[in-house]
């Protein structure tokens, strides 16, 4: 699970990839041109970046460029029905890491986004591990000691999350903002709410939960 930001102009495959990522337990927002793409990467900060190439008012070769030379480093994928060799350059030297051209089938699309997230982070296939917990990207599932453990959909994303950025501290802001959409009315009390519950649900049998508060800063998970 993941907070994903596409920017596509086609309202067809726009809506297309959004139903299937959600349903694939991702948060998505899209936006439908290349100025609102670059508005929404100044103020949030996602998991993955979709680009299609051709969008009004700043392209996606050029939005990408821009995005990388701001000191972005969210993978991104982008998207286009170009099939030359030279568009594929151009995308990947403006800063791209990945390129699916349309039409693509939706399970490839995932295929492409869980190798994107697997880069930043260590992981063996699907599966995120540390410690004695385990957790599959893929499946959606969570377990803890070979245990297996239920986790509602905001619990399940934010101990990716967490498990993608061990020993570093976020605040209940932060949080909200990577793992909530921006389009939410959620609070940091829902991110409090959250945090304590799946808190509750890593401590089994005895078994501490790694998941610890750091007064006046935030949250973290520790790998040790």
């Amino acid at each position: 699970m993941a907070k994903i930001l596409i920017v596509e102009d086609d309202l067809d495959i726009c809506t297309q990839v959004v139903g299937w990522l959600t349903f694939d337990k991702h948060t998505v927002e899209a936006v439908h041109d290349g100025k609102e793409g670059s508005d929404r990467l100044k103020f949030y900060q996602y998991e993955v970046i979709i680009l299609d190439v051709n969008l009004p008012h700043i392209s996606g070769f050029d939005l990408c460029k821009r995005y990388r030379e701001a000191g972005g480093n969210t993978p991104i994928l982008m998207l286009t029905g170009k099939t030359e060799i030279a568009d594929k350059e151009e995308g990947l030297d403006s800063g791209a890491d990945d390129y699916l051209t349309k039409p693509f089938h939706m399970k490839e699309l995932s295929a492409r986004i869980r190798a994107l997230l697997r880069r930043s982070t260590k992981a063996v296939g699907n599966v995120l591990e540390l410690g004695g917990y385990s957790l599959d990207t893929a499946k959606k599932q969570f377990s803890v000691d070979g245990e297996a453990v239920t986790l509602a959909p905001k619990e399940f994303a934010l101990m990716e999350f967490f498990m993608r950025h061990p020993d570093e501290v976020f605040s209940q802001e932060t949080l909200l903002d990577r793992v909530w959409s921006s389009e939410s009315d959620a609070s940091v009390y829902s991110v409090y709410t959250a945090v304590k519950t799946l808190r509750k649900k890593l401590t089994t049998d005895g078994k501490k939960s790694i998941l610890s508060t750091v007064h006046g800063m935030g949250y973290r998970l520790e790998s040790k």
